[in-house]
């Protein structure tokens, strides 16, 4: 999910998004020969496009970690005509992906690892071509990874269209997956940029492409015999010293608010609770929550968040049950149950590829009412507990929240 569109220095940018052009192929030969007699290429100044990230945050980079933009005493015009950033002694580049065209016939190509949230892995972005010498990056910092390698390498592709000579690339990131019984996911980021360089006997073009998130549909609700209520909360920590799991539940999402956007590893904080009950003997316990890519419970793929009322122990980032005490302010303590969980998305079961969709949460519940031999408390210290023993007061609910979608 990259937080900006990406720029580069060009004699002339290409504003609106690319189309299939009608294209015939060109050999390496053939361009080689008018890439060399073209001289080298010094900035110049640029038409530039809209940026998603405002110039002061694109430029909050640390000292000891920005890297020289261009060639050195550059002025803050020129610099910032290459879209990068000057601090009155230098040109460096910003939180972003700057792809550059030579030319000389290279690729220059600077990723951030603040392009995307969460953080890239900087170690984990690869070119499209077989990843030899030239490939690889030829420096790397805590902060940026910086690549340069000719047009004609790395599995470059090349065609012709309307007078250019058009070399593309892609650069993307690898994942970490995590394989349940019964669906995969991934909490990590998944970078992809495609990009181009087009030559003329007289411009130097780039163009960049960026694959967009399909829109959501509508959030659902289920409810049972006795009701019960799967809910969002919204709340968040503003003061310092705040504690992030109470303030989470001062609110909660409406109807009108779903879809909720979230990115990759944010923390969901979700709240089951009996509606429209003052019995202070009844006790809500959750069997299983898990995770779905549809409104329907019963769908795949799915990932469990709570078995048995605890934490599933093959989710490297285990779901957190947070405890409803006197804190709280509310009046039926034991009609309510809270967890927390870090955002995921679906990967498709074959090709490992993340689906970027949407995902539904669901629980199964029971309502319980203690008796002398069973108090219906859950504890997770102990094996799976004897469901003959519960004293279910309206069977097993099944409720789903509404949707969440990443951005």
């Amino acid at each position: 999910m990259l937080l900006q569109k990406h720029q580069a220095p060009v004699i002339q940018q290409v504003q609106k998004v690319r189309q299939q052009p009608q294209t015939r192929p060109v050999t390496y030969d053939q361009q080689a020969k008018k890439l060399k007699n073209q001289p080298q290429w010094p900035p110049q100044r640029v038409t530039q496009g809209p940026d998603a990230t405002t110039p002061i945050e694109k430029c909050q980079v640390k000292a000891e970690e920005r890297i020289t933009c261009g060639v050195p005493d550059l002025t803050l015009a020129q610099c910032e005509a290459i879209n990068c950033c000057f601090d009155e002694r230098r040109c460096y580049y910003g939180k972003a992906v700057t792809v550059q065209c030579t030319r000389d016939g290279q690729f220059v190509v600077v990723v951030a690892r603040d392009a995307t949230l969460p953080n890239l892995d900087l170690d984990t972005i690869s070119l499209l071509g077989p990843q030899d010498a030239l490939c690889k990056p030829v420096g790397t910092t805590k902060a940026f990874a910086m690549y340069q390698f000719p047009v004609t390498a790395c599995g470059t592709t090349l065609m012709e269209e309307s007078g250019y000579v058009v070399y593309e690339n892609n650069m993307m990131s690898s994942y970490e997956v995590e394989t349940g019984p019964r669906g995969s996911i991934t909490r990590d980021s998944h970078f992809e940029l495609q990009f181009q360089c087009k030559y003329s006997d007289t411009a130097v073009e780039f163009l960049v492409v960026e694959v967009n998130a399909v829109p959501p549909p509508t959030p659902v609700a289920a409810t049972g015999l006795v009701r019960v209520e799967l809910r969002l909360a919204s709340g968040q920590c503003y003061n310092k010293g705040c504690v992030e799991e109470v303030e989470a539940y001062r609110s909660y999402y409406s109807e009108a608010d779903y879809p909720v956007a979230k990115l990759l590893k944010d923390p969901v904080y979700a709240e089951v609770h009996i509606l429209g009950r003052t019995d202070s003997n009844l006790v809500l316990n959750l069997d299983y929550c898990w995770a779905t890519s549809t409104p329907s419970p019963l769908s795949l793929p799915k990932w469990d968040l709570l078995v048995d009322g605890c934490p599933y122990q093959d989710d490297r980032y285990l779901t957190n049950v947070i405890p409803v005490d006197g804190s709280s302010g509310l009046e039926f303590l034991t009609h309510y149950k809270r967890f927390a969980f870090k955002m995921f998305t679906f990967v498709d079961a074959d090709t490992l590829a993340p689906l970027k969709d949407r995902v539904f949460i669901h629980c199964s519940t029971e309502v319980c009412h203690p008796t002398r031999t069973h108090s219906c408390q859950q504890s997770c210290n102990r094996q799976r507990r004897d469901v003959a023993a519960v004293n279910s007061v309206a069977g097993e609910t099944v409720v789903s929240s509404g949707e969440l979608i990443l951005t």
